[in-house]
């Protein structure tokens, strides 16, 4: 029997409060956020900044969950992902890329528009740039 994969994603912000999108090939060259996989027996928190941490090099701390989507009806995404999505902070912006991802930048919220984004991250991305807007006031983003 096959199940959806579930992963874990990273909104990063840095002390600029600048955000970190990532290029991968292994996704059409669009612009994602970093994360992946839980492991077996690993918490969700342990698995957003192992992942960040081998992706990336950065060390994250501050992890606030603030989406839970699924792909089920998505013609962009196969397979089937459960995408487990926390806002979280660093303080370096030295990056250090391992093999899954090509090229990083630093964006503001406000540059969304400049980047190919993968339809997942840009949603989200035009969410927590667009919280202040009363169509957007939601709990998920509430304290942020």
């Amino acid at each position: 029997m096959n199940y959806p994969e579930v992963v874990v994603g990273a909104i990063i912000f840095n002390a600029q409060g600048e955000v970190l999108i990532c290029k991968s090939t292994k996704y059409h060259t669009k612009y994602i956020i970093p994360g992946g996989h839980i492991e077996l027996g690993e918490s969700m928190e342990d698995a957003l900044v192992r992942e960040v941490k081998e992706e990336t090099g950065l060390d994250v701390y501050d992890l606030k969950l603030i989406s839970l989507k699924d792909s089920a009806e998505s013609k962009e995404i196969d397979p089937h992902f459960i995408f487990i999505d926390y806002i979280c902070r660093t303080d370096s912006t030295d990056i250090t890329l391992n093999h899954e991802l090509d090229s990083y930048a630093w964006i503001s919220l406000d540059e969304l528009d400049d980047y190919d984004l993968g339809s997942f991250v840009k949603h989200l991305l035009e969410e927590l740039r667009d919280k202040d807007k009363p169509e957007f006031k939601t709990d998920i983003f509430y304290g942020f």
